[in-house]
Order: structure tokens, then sequence, then C-alpha cells
């Protein structure tokens, strides 16, 4: 039985990031909330009382229900092999992606330094002083910790990993978000790159983006393209 993955309909998201390695795999799994809509996600949500996830994505495996994208992604790298075999190796992975997790975060705090219930909007000013700073200080010192993490071609080992997809979804949504920043900095991580270059060459990652259910990137998502917030 094919997985389901539970996110909401309209954006890439953090769902994302569990979606791209899947594909790159060929596992099986079904995007819920993209076939019956976000309402069911609400819906789905609210009827779990039984260790209920916090927010999505999560993903029901049949036996159980797994929130958190960095907990999805460990599950997923032991059962269908996406880690590395040894433990330091797969622990040190968690940890890049549990890093890729705060970095996320900070990507989201851009566009809503205030709160994220105020529109982007509300809080302009506060954006652009906090863009300046995450594009001067915050990029540079996640994406130097991320390049010198580099083990070789991939990212911890001789193959992909799930890390390595992660990787590919930083750069895509930077480029995105801040394309002249990007352009600025983008050759002082050249291992990132390649990476970011492989894993678009994964057969079932090219297949996912040259189809029709990669959501683009939009102003509802996380990585967003403001041209005031961008600057090289």
């Amino acid at each position: 039985m094919p997985y389901k993955l539970w996110y909401w309909a309209e954006i890439q998201g953090r769902g994302e990031f569990v979606r791209l390695p899947m594909e790159a795999a060929g596992i099986a799994y079904a995007d819920v909330a993209r076939e019956l809509g976000s309402a069911a996600l609400i819906a789905d949500m609210k009827a779990r009382a039984h260790r209920p996830p916090f927010a999505p994505p999560y993903l029901d495996t049949g036996d159980r229900v797994i929130a958190q994208v960095a907990n999805i992604l460990l599950w997923l790298g032991d059962r269908h092999g996406l880690a590395p075999e040894d433990t330091a190796t797969r622990h040190w992975l968690h940890e890049i992606q549990l890093t890729v997790t705060d970095f996320v975060a900070e990507v989201h705090q851009v566009h809503h330094p205030v709160g994220t219930g105020r529109y982007y909007e509300d809080q302009k000013p506060e954006a652009a002083r906090f863009a300046q700073e995450f594009r001067a200080e915050r990029m540079p010192k996640f994406l130097g910790w991320f390049e010198r993490s580099v083990e070789g071609g991939w990212l911890a080992g001789n193959r992909w990993s799930y890390g390595d997809t992660s990787i590919f979804q930083l750069i895509e949504g930077l480029r995105y978000m801040f394309p002249r920043r990007m352009a600025a900095i983008e050759g002082d991580y050249p291992r990132l790159v390649a990476i970011r270059d492989r894993v678009a060459a994964l057969p079932g990652i090219r297949a996912y983006l040259d189809g029709p259910r990669r959501i683009a990137f939009n102003t509802r998502g996380i990585f967003r393209h403001y041209p005031e917030l961008d600057a090289a």
C-alpha cells in the first residue's frame, strides 16, 4: 500500500523535503491533500486523537504516523536505504538534516519576522531589516557549514541520501528567493552546487521536475521572492 503524505495542497513547503527522496527512490506514496484538498488535511489532523501530529507534513505508513521532516526522513532512510549503513554516519546525516530544519525556519522568518499570523505587507520594514542580515550573515554561515560537511561526491557517503535531496531543495529555493544574492555567492559553494546538479540528474527527480506534480515556487510558500528583499 502506498504511503500517505499529508501536507498543504497549494505549496511545496516543508513537504517537498519529504517528496523529493521518495521521488528519487521510486517510493510509492499518495499526496493526499493534493487529491482531496487542504480541508481534508485539517479534518484528518483534528481526527487524530492518539499521538496527533503538531503540524504537517506527516507520513502515514499504514502502521504508524510520523511527523516532522527530519523524523520522517530518518525513518525513510532506515527503511528504504536512503541513508548510510553505519550508525555514526546516519546520526551525522540526521544532524545535518536538523540543521536544514533550522535554516528553513530562518528562511521563513525573512518574510514573517514579526509574526506568522500577519501578512508580509504588514511587516515589510521589519522584513527588509531581517533580509539584509540574513543575506549578509546567515546565508554564508549555513551554506558554508553545509559546504564543509560534504564528504565526497555526495553529502555523506558514495551514493545519494535524503540529505542530498534536501541540499537540492535549499539551493533551488534560495535561487528563487534571492536570485541576485545567490548569483553573487554561489561560487563559494561548489560542492553544494555539484550536489544540486547530481540530484537534478537522478532519473526519478528528473521525471518529477519535468512532470505536472512539482508545484512552482510561489509567494505562499517558505521560499518567497520579493524583489525588494533581494540584493547582491
